[in-house]
């Protein structure tokens, strides 16, 4: 249960970042959720690999970790993403803006 709630907050999380960047909301909260399952399997697989089908505690642990690795992943991928630029700002600045304030 814990682990659905941290998977809704973490992909809310990742949908809000992209929002910044300019994306949608949706696709992006999709990829996070995605990448947690993918990541979980493949932990799982590497855990049975590992530890064997008799402890199942540290497979859990390692599909956890693994889990959270894929919204990481998905986390850096959004935040290398370029910030749109507001070109309405842009053309507000003056040649005066360039320069110090004159104190008198």
């Amino acid at each position: 249960m814990i682990e659905i709630i941290a998977l809704v907050f973490l992909s809310r999380m990742n949908g809000f970042l992209a929002q910044t960047k300019g994306l949608k909301f949706w696709p992006w909260v999709w990829y996070t959720v995605l990448s947690w399952i993918g990541f979980e399997f493949i932990g799982t697989f590497i855990g049975l690999l590992l530890f064997g089908a008799s402890n199942l505690v540290p497979i859990y642990i390692l599909a956890i970790a693994t889990a959270s690795l894929g919204y990481f992943v998905i986390r850096d991928i959004l935040r290398k993403k370029i910030n749109p630029v507001n070109h309405d700002n842009i053309d507000k600045v003056g040649v005066s803006d360039l320069y110090p304030d004159k104190k008198s």
